[in-house]
């Protein structure tokens, strides 16, 4: 039975446990439903996080995933710009990130491997060698206890994981929260925060994929307009491992300073990083670098619909993947094929591969010393 929470904050101890809200006028509603289950019997379930405006969004227990984003365009169409499947199953056996909290560490490391403080851990290699997104055995699979649900100006599902000593080759027992909050003008907040009781290195972030158009559009993501305020991204080798260099995007197809429609220099065969990546899959560094509060990673425009989506964040860098690996062989929602430039992930991160390179920013996380990653899915509309 659906549980509707509008005046009551949800907390989990043994279990759920209700109170109620002194303010029963409340402008953003939370509710939590079954969403499934998995191979193990375990129930996964689902938050929605829905504003008066129109803007919603769902977030599963499963790899605290980020499942559904309700956008309203210029004229009050409502539409989901997530990608994603629809069945619990598909989420477990076919893992593709989509949506997901990404942990231990979002992007490659290099042959799995790093040093800290004079000790080499080595870590799955899920990618042709390289770790990707925590070795294959990430947060992304993992069910998350939802902690507490609540409805108000401000409504909020907090999620947390723990990551034991060794996990995926890691150091260190990580304790980690994610916390979903949406407030009243449509601005969906991502809070990642963790503690660890070892040196380690960690670089959480949100891995959707957008099609600010609709999913499922007949306009795919390679019409959505792309601004990301870097004058430098971090070039990559035939393996997508950084070479350690920052390079200008003055004058190349990664130049999205000005906004630019994403398909812009997508099959620009004569860039050997576009033939690297398949199109683009690389780390942009952001003039703003790291900042106390989230500031403008990226703008994404569907100018059809006028539906807008602002990515902010503390962290220093974005990595744009412009959905080269969507082969046509993902079933999603409401049974629609995915094909390459269907959607496009914007994902706020330190750099990749950065505890193998010192003049990148630092990964590292010590006792003491709790991490923090804030960032903001805002969406607007365009009214022209």
């Amino acid at each position: 039975m659906r549980n509707t929470v509008k005046g009551i904050v949800l907390t989990a101890a043994s279990s759920l446990t209700l109170a109620v809200a002194a303010n029963p006028a409340l402008a953003v509603e939370a509710t939590q439903a079954p969403a499934g289950a998995l191979s193990d019997g375990k129930a996964v379930t689902a938050v929605t996080l829905k504003a008066e405006n129109g803007v919603s969004a769902t977030i599963l227990t499963f790899g605290a995933t980020l499942w559904k984003l309700d956008v309203p365009d210029r004229n009050g169409k409502v539409a989901d710009v997530l990608l994603a499947y629809d069945k619990i199953s598909d989420f477990e056996t076919r893992p593709n990130y989509w949506g997901a909290t990404i942990g231990r560490y979002g992007n490659r490391i290099a042959e799995g491997r790093f040093t800290l403080d004079g000790k080499t851990y080595q870590l799955p290699g899920n990618d042709n060698g390289q770790s990707l997104h925590g070795g294959g055995k990430g947060f992304d699979v993992q069910n998350w206890k939802l902690e507490s649900v609540k409805s108000g100006k401000v409504a909020t599902a907090v999620f947390s994981l723990v990551s034991p000593d060794g996990d995926s080759g890691y150091p260190g027992t990580l304790r980690t929260k994610v916390t979903y909050s949406l407030d009243e003008a449509g601005n969906l907040k991502i809070v990642f925060d963790a503690t660890t009781d070892k040196p380690t290195v960690l670089n959480m972030t949100n891995h959707a994929i957008f099609n600010m158009a609709g999913e499922g559009s007949e306009r795919d993501a390679m019409t959505n307009v792309l601004t990301i305020p870097a004058s430098a991204y971090t070039p990559v080798t035939e393996k997508l491992i950084p070479t350690g260099e920052l390079r200008r995007v003055e004058g190349t197809p990664f130049d999205f300073r000005k906004g630019k429609p994403v398909a812009m220099g997508l099959r620009d065969g004569t860039d050997q990083q576009i033939v690297y990546g398949r199109g683009f899959d690389h780390n942009f560094a952001l003039d703003k670098g790291v900042t106390k509060t989230p500031e403008l990673a990226a703008r994404l425009e569907d100018p059809a619909s006028g539906r807008v989506l602002e990515v902010l964040t503390t962290e220093p860098g974005i990595q744009f993947y412009s959905g080269n690996f969507l082969d046509g062989t993902y079933i999603g929602k409401q049974g629609h094929l995915y094909r390459m430039g269907d959607g496009i992930a914007l994902e706020p991160q330190r750099f990749p591969d950065s505890p193998n390179h010192p003049n990148f920013p630092s990964t590292r996380v010590d006792p003491g010393k709790p991490y923090r990653h804030v960032m903001i899915y805002r969406v607007t509309t365009n009214p022209r």
